[in-house]
């Protein structure tokens, strides 16, 4: 998720750089982020290596490792979700598994260089039985994707290879219904547990929240939110945090989102996270995946 970009920020872009420098195998894609932007907003994507690193911001509760305020997700209920990898256990996204030889994920979050890991509940480079790992051989950001403001926040990634359908690995369908204020949810990730400390969990963490109307989300936002955005959160302050950009918003049964951005530091009263609004894209989703298959 995006929030003010903090002086640690110009940091981590540094570790990047250095990080990309000495990387050796590459992808069809192009670096959309830069570092030499600042924004208001920042990407919720990381890459930071407590095991697993992010950009994003990522929510954590006083009790224990968590997307802020959240908890351990049941293992085998987010088969769709995805990692996005710098090394084999540098987590810098989350993303989500939306056809067998397709993930969606936030374009802020465009590499030059990652690998994909599925079925994989832990931050852990031990192997988990059920998990299956890929290179990203194309990625598509939406041509109307705009840094910093984030609007169209979603890009394609073609797969290697097709996935083996299991427990832990299938497809989750897009919504081509809009989320209406109320509308309860459930966001997924890795992403750090504290902000502005940075901490990252052991597993995958769920946060349940609630879609809030355009009116707050534009209250609490300013002149920054538009029709490819929607705000959720509660008083309480849960939200997803830095490591969690990309990663799922399921409403219903079906991926309704993805986190995108929010304010600096995570979970603030008032400032919910602000997720790409899929219902929106369906048509581009579903042409681009027939376009380039």
């Amino acid at each position: 998720m995006a929030t003010a970009r903090p002086p640690w920020m110009w940091v981590l872009c540094a570790l990047i750089t250095a990080l990309l420098l000495g990387a050796t195998e590459h992808v069809l894609a192009n670096n959309d982020v830069s570092c030499d932007n600042p924004s208001n907003t920042v990407p919720s994507g990381s890459n930071q290596d407590p095991g697993a690193g992010a950009e994003e911001d990522a929510r954590s509760d006083d009790s224990s490792s968590r997307i802020i305020n959240g908890s351990d997700c049941d293992e085998h209920t987010q088969p769709w979700q995805a990692a996005l990898l710098l090394r084999p256990n540098q987590l810098y996204c989350g993303a989500v598994l939306v056809h067998p030889q397709w993930l969606l994920t936030a374009a802020h979050c465009r590499k030059k260089v990652f690998r994909v890991r599925l079925g994989h509940y832990s931050l852990s480079p031990v192997y988990e039985s059920g998990q299956q790992m890929f290179q990203g051989i194309k990625s598509i950001p939406h041509p109307g994707y705009s840094h910093p403001s984030h609007s169209n926040d979603l890009m394609l990634i073609k797969l290697n290879r097709r996935i083996r359908s299991t427990k832990d690995v299938r497809p989750i369908n897009v919504s081509s219904h809009c989320p209406s204020a109320g509308t309860k949810c459930l966001v997924s990730g890795w992403g750090t547990t504290k902000s502005p400390q940075v901490h990252f969990p052991k597993v995958l963490q769920c946060l349940n929240i609630s879609v809030l109307s355009q009116k707050r989300c534009k209250d609490a936002y300013p002149r920054q939110i538009d029709d490819t955005m929607f705000c959720a959160g509660d008083k309480a302050g849960r939200d997803s945090c830095q490591g969690d950009s990309g990663g799922p918003v399921v409403c219903n049964g079906s991926l309704q989102g993805l986190v995108s951005w929010g304010d600096y530091p995570c979970a603030k009263p008032n400032r919910p996270g602000v997720y790409t609004n899929l219902c929106k894209f369906t048509k581009w989703i579903q042409e681009t995946i027939q376009a380039n298959s």
